[in-house]
């Protein structure tokens, strides 16, 4: 049996939970708070960050969420969420870096640190400036997924990959967080709608972060 140890709002845990539900692998959730400084944490992973995965009979240990993701990629045979030519694999990891990086360092991140760690951390109250500014780059990304849905079925391609549900993992924390105003953004509402109805999406939907709770639309599959 694999445990993962994450916290509801980990964007990057939510990408393994998806691939893994995706794929059938079963798992139990262990929580961990990297701001606590948990030693835990560290003795399995060094850098301190969320998802570590364990299997408990052999004690095998894996962290990084592209690590464990390509891991579960070579040794599940299972719906197989990078593939295709080499050309259509090098598309779906850019994407997957896309929204690992880039959406998570202007998007996700910070309205994790204004929404959540000032609260439950710090003791502070929440940048306005950085709240405005991280909403309005959100709108980028989301005329970004419009583009690409009007111009393919999924995000990378024909077929649902593993960069469908790195952008879902990183937008569902952000829209978790109030961070997104979907009114002139269609296509990529439509898109995240089938995301979120797969029967992989809906643990994460049902889960909630202490003190913080999601704006009304945030579990509904139709809104």
């Amino acid at each position: 049996m694999w445990h993962i140890y994450q916290f509801p709002l980990c964007p990057f845990s939510r990408k393994v939970r998806l691939l893994m539900a995706e794929k059938g692998i079963a798992y139990e959730l262990q929580t961990a708070r990297p701001w606590e400084g948990e030693d835990r944490l560290f003795a399995m992973n060094p850098a301190g960050r969320t998802p570590v995965i364990r299997e408990t009979e052999k004690g095998f240990v894996l962290s990084d969420s592209r690590a464990i993701c390509e891991y579960f990629e070579e040794t599940v045979d299972r719906n197989p969420l990078i593939s295709g030519t080499s050309q259509q694999r090098a598309e779906i990891r850019r994407l997957i870096a896309m929204f690992d990086e880039n959406f998570h360092n202007d998007v996700s991140g910070p309205l994790l640190l204004e929404r959540m760690k000032k609260r439950l951390v710090l003791r502070q109250s929440p940048d306005a400036k950085a709240l405005r500014e991280s909403m309005k780059l959100a709108h980028d990304y989301l005329d970004y997924i419009d583009y690409l849905i009007d111009n393919r079925p999924w995000l990378a391609g024909a077929t649902m990959t593993l960069a469908d549900l790195a952008a879902a993992a990183q937008i569902s924390v952000a829209d978790y967080l109030g961070g997104l105003d979907w009114s002139s953004h269609e296509q990529a509402r439509a898109w995240y709608l089938v995301m979120k109805s797969r029967p992989s999406f809906r643990p994460l939907l049902s889960e909630r972060m202490e003190v913080i709770q999601p704006p009304s639309h945030y579990a509904e599959v139709d809104a």
